[in-house]
């Protein structure tokens, strides 16, 4: 090939996202600075673009996924399909501008009943290895032959059951062995072939579905709800798995610089011991807090609070990282801008100013139109009475009451019809992007602060309450039940995802108010702007509100909107109806316009006083 369609991590542009894409530029930085990431390559995006309009693609750039492979044997010291020490990769998309959990990821890929051997024995652990295999199939057939997951799942859980295990990893190897054989059996009904063995097979194959999962519907919802260019396309990331799975002193974790909910600057997330990734961000375990890794194991907290602080400092930005513990040694898996709520995005703005990480410029770019618009999202009046039935965590604040809906479709539907929805599930998968962003808050039963929901959530301004352990959510008889109260659908709630708390009914909200940082970036925003903005103010409240917001003048007044109050319409309605050219019908209209003067001579006061100072244009 002339053109050059991979990169390993050693050679990557880290500055050029538009062809790496942001995971695996990060990815290439790190590498290149000497930090613990482990080794990969990445297929660019203009692979995806071309495979977009012609799948043969593929065979051109076949031989150099090949070499690629090859190169990666070398730098880990394994062996790919090898009867000894294999090597397992992870594959992995990664687009220009960050699309969480959209699009797909297949780990543990390269594992068959031969390699399988060798991991056991390679590791010492043979129920990891067959866990592993486990996870590989079931993840590989969902996201790549598109068998149905829940039948994977249903297997899984009579697996636990035979077994008198409460969790997944509890699960013994013996009954895994038995598990694997039913696992094959469902991919051979579904598809009508036998599992695939080939590791070449397997490799191909997952990253033509990573490409593909750039046009499934739930990233081109994500897409379309956050203004990202379709045409962009995503890079594929082939990275060398490291293993959180192996024991007891291996663990995974996912951490921000900073409090993605609030903005206070302290390390913040989740992690489980002897896991995998998807635990984590898919709610299947709830997670331990960040802060209980320093009891688990001091010295990668330690490593890890000095790593996390180097990158946020590097990129200048609060940062969202991926991490993983094998056998005690720290390796980070990725690193990007982090997700947070408008009122976090002000403060860690505000706060990297004071901190001389950035300019006040660059804080004013750093909180988007849309996020300064959540920031009117109302809260639970904390004076009036609550019935709450249930508490989790605070996953995204804010609060929002609805009917109870149990589907992301129905809850699209019902926002069709003006209905207001939350929408209540044991745990959120991308494919319910739709329904969170149709709904008015989102609670689910499992998963932390870091799980799919708590993450989408917090980018669309939604409340959220998640991990509401007390809370039965059936999904299949449209249920959710705490202790012997059943709420079913179409139930009114209110999510509170400022304090964690499930509200029976429609709480009573009051309206937000702007911080001291929100009115600094204000006058930052006055500062370093071209232009000025003048309000539309009909009202003297109208012009009260907007000068709350940073207005600088009245830009059109229009009166006719003086006269819509439940006061005043009466009195334009007899102005209006006074009949002919009686006296009585004379006099009518002079005491309707009479008044109508005074309400109209108030109103201008009153828009004048809230404007003191500023220049209007009233017409």
């Amino acid at each position: 090939m002339s053109e050059k369609f991979i990169y390993s991590l050693k050679d990557g542009d880290s500055s050029n996202r538009l062809l790496l894409g942001g995971k695996g530029a990060n990815l290439c930085k790190m590498a290149q600075s000497g930090l613990p990431v482990p080794a990969g390559f990445i297929l660019t995006t203009e692979v995806c673009r071309k495979y977009m309009q012609n799948p043969g693609i593929m065979d051109e750039v076949w031989d150099d996924v090949k070499k690629s492979v090859s190169q990666l044997e070398q730098e880990t010291g394994k062996i790919w399909g090898g009867s000894q020490n294999p090597l397992l990769v992870s594959v992995r998309s990664g687009a220009p501008i960050s699309m969480p959990g959209m699009m797909e990821t297949i780990l543990n890929l390269g594992l068959n009943d031969e390699t399988v051997k060798a991991l056991a024995e390679t590791s010492g652990n043979k129920r990891f290895a067959l866990d592993s295999y486990r996870r590989f199939i079931q993840m590989f057939s969902s996201v790549v032959d598109e068998v149905n997951f829940d039948l994977f799942e249903a297997a899984l859980a009579k697996a636990r059951k035979e077994s008198n295990a409460e969790q997944d990893y509890q699960i013994p190897a013996e009954q895994l062995e038995k598990l694997l054989v039913e696992y094959k059996a469902i991919y051979k009904n579904s598809t009508g072939r036998e599992f695939p063995s080939d590791p070449w097979e397997q490799l191909r194959r997952a990253i033509e579905a990573v490409f593909k999962s750039w046009n499934i519907p739930r990233a081109i919802t994500y897409r379309k709800i956050n203004k990202i260019d379709d045409n962009l396309g995503t890079a594929v990331n082939v990275i060398a798995m490291i293993f959180g799975n192996l024991g007891d002193d291996c663990g995974t974790g996912v951490c921000f610089t900073r409090n993605p909910s609030t903005g206070e600057n302290k390390l913040y997330g989740e992690f489980l011991i002897n896991a995998q990734g998807e635990d984590v961000v898919a709610g299947i375990r709830t997670p331990m807090p960040i802060a209980e890794l320093e009891k688990k194991m001091p010295e990668n907290y330690k490593k890890l609070c000095e790593l996390t602080k180097l990158l946020e400092n590097t990129y200048q930005e609060m940062q969202d990282i991926e991490f993983t513990i094998e056998r005690g040694k720290l390796y980070l898996l990725q690193t990007r801008a982090g997700k947070r709520t408008a009122s976090a995005a002000v403060k860690v703005a505000v706060d990297m100013v004071n901190e001389g990480l950035i300019d006040t410029k660059t804080a004013v770019t750093r909180v988007s139109p849309d996020q300064v618009e959540q920031l009117l999202h109302r809260q639970v009046d904390k004076s009036a009475s609550q019935d709450v039935i249930a508490k989790g965590l605070p996953a995204s604040p804010g609060a929002g009451a609805g009917m109870l809906v149990f589907s992301a479709d129905e809850a699209e539907e019902w926002a069709r019809q003006n209905k207001p929805t939350i929408l209540a599930r044991p745990e959120t998968s991308p494919d319910d992007i739709h329904g969170l962003f149709a709904s008015n808050g989102v609670v689910t039963s499992r998963g932390g602060m870091t799980s799919h929901a708590a993450v989408v959530a917090r980018g669309m301004g939604k409340p959220a309450v998640c991990g509401c352990e007390s809370a039965l959510i059936d999904v299949d008889k449209e249920t959710l039940t705490v202790g012997d109260r059943v709420f079913k659908k179409g139930d009114w709630v209110t999510v509170d995802g400022t304090t964690g708390n499930l509200l029976a009914g429609e709480a009573k909200m009051i309206d937000a108010t702007f911080s001291d940082d929100f009115k600094k970036l204000l006058t930052w925003a006055d500062e370093n702007a071209a232009l000025m903005v003048w309000t539309n103010a009909d009202t003297p409240e109208d012009a009260r509100r907007a000068r709350e917001f940073g207005a600088k003048g009245v830009g059109l007044c229009r009166t006719e909107h003086m006269f819509m109050g439940v006061d005043r319409l009466p009195v334009m309605q007899r102005l209006v109806v006074a009949l002919g050219t009686s006296e009585s019908g004379k006099e009518e209209r002079k005491d309707a316009l009479a008044k109508l003067k005074v309400m109209q001579k108030e109103d201008f006061l009153g828009i004048f006083k809230a404007m003191d100072g500023l220049r209007s244009a009233v017409t």
